[in-house]
């Protein structure tokens, strides 16, 4: 990669992750990432990047041309994949001056529902530990026995 080639959207964060080792190995010791990047991993596992393809992306931004949308508009919509004109509405900037009007506003969305994967579903994370911590103590004290 180039340094200071340009912004990168989340699925190439995380697709440089994965090429550097990253994985949901639990025990993490084998790759050589830190624990900063590993908790970009974990966060970015939970966001609509795990669930893009660099087609996918390129794709979607050449579909994008005639809304006439900036690059950093088009890196966010593919970063945050809104679903609601409101969510796009906090996007795009001075749209009604650009000719971005309801009808292509709506458009975006279509084609963001068209193109772009469904974020991944993920569980409370409270309540997805409390149970590991209640299974593992009932190990523990099953061992102990």
């Amino acid at each position: 990669m180039k340094a200071n080639a340009g912004t990168l959207t989340n699925f190439e964060v995380l697709d440089l992750l994965n090429s550097r080792g990253a994985s949901n190995d639990t025990t993490r010791v084998i790759a050589p990432i830190t624990t900063l990047e590993y908790k970009v991993y974990d966060y970015l596992m939970e966001t609509p990047a795990c669930t893009q393809t660099l087609e996918i992306i390129t794709n979607f931004s050449d579909q994008c041309e005639d809304f006439k949308l900036a690059k950093a508009e088009i890196l966010n919509i593919i970063n945050i994949r809104p679903s609601s004109t409101v969510n796009l509405a906090s996007i795009l900037e001075e749209p009604s001056e650009r000719g971005i009007d309801k009808k292509a506003k709506e458009g975006i969305l279509k084609l963001v529902e068209a193109l772009l994967p469904s974020p991944p579903i993920v569980e409370a994370r409270g309540e997805n530990e409390e149970e590991e911590t209640e299974e593992g103590e009932q190990l523990a004290t099953a061992v102990l026995r």
